[in-house]
């Protein structure tokens, strides 16, 4: 499943820090994947939108920022983890603290390098730690294959991406963070939207559970059927 073309791209606010708010006027995000594949520059690249070729990644950090989304002003939170993650067979050894970060987040990234196939092999393990933690399918995930303009060392095929992010229901794009900052825009915006559109339907269900149900009306043709009968056994 392909991540759906994006015609407009995020406006970055000139602030550093989002303003507390109320619940949920946040969208808290999480960018996770085994050390290398360009966690960090991605984030990065979408604050700034432009490639910083001297940045150090700061792993581990979280990012505040206000952002526009379709026509109003968003909070968004990226945390950007660590790459200490351990893949076996079909499982992930994940530190708490990551495990902590996941809990938090409300939609993720799963991100790996074309360049390097054990990265991509640790992506299904990370999503099924993920579905562990948020049950509800409706948990917006996107798989993104990173480095894409390192052709000449791909070792993981376009298709097998698509392939992979099929079978898990989610979302697949491939980019290069140093060469497409629209296609790590695009990305981020989608995720955002989901997560949006996730929190609207979570407070509409809320409504919904705390209305008081008004009684239903009394049937009048049961009414009459017993003052019937109520009449009959007078009579008798």
């Amino acid at each position: 499943m392909r991540l759906p073309s994006m015609s407009q791209s995020f406006l970055l606010a000139p602030i550093a820090e989002c303003p507390p708010g109320p619940p949920g006027a946040q969208l808290r995000l999480a960018v996770l994947g085994a050390r290398g594949v360009g966690k960090s520059a991605m984030i990065v690249r979408f604050l700034t939108k432009r490639f910083i070729g001297d940045y150090e990644p700061n792993t581990g950090s979280l990012y505040s920022r206000l952002v526009h989304l379709d026509g109003d002003h968003v909070a968004v939170q990226i945390q950007d983890t660590p790459g200490c993650i351990q893949a076996q067979e079909d499982c992930v050894q994940v530190p708490d603290s990551l495990s902590r970060c996941v809990k938090w987040a409300e939609g993720f990234l799963l991100v790996y390098s074309i360049t390097d196939y054990s990265s991509y092999q640790s992506v299904q393990p990370l999503h099924q730690h993920i579905r562990k933690l948020h049950p509800d399918a409706r948990t917006p995930i996107i798989i993104v294959g990173n480095k894409a303009d390192l052709l000449h060392a791909r070792q993981v095929q376009a298709k097998e991406g698509l392939q992979l992010a099929d079978e898990l229901g989610s979302l697949f794009l491939e980019i290069s963070t140093s060469e497409d900052s629209q296609g790590v825009c695009d990305v981020f915006q989608y995720l955002c939207k989901e997560v949006s559109k996730l929190q609207h339907a979570g407070s509409t269900d809320r409504r919904r559970s705390s209305i008081i149900p008004r009684p239903k009306s009394p049937n009048m043709q049961d009414l009459k059927r017993r003052f019937k009968q109520a009449l009959s056994s007078k009579v008798k």
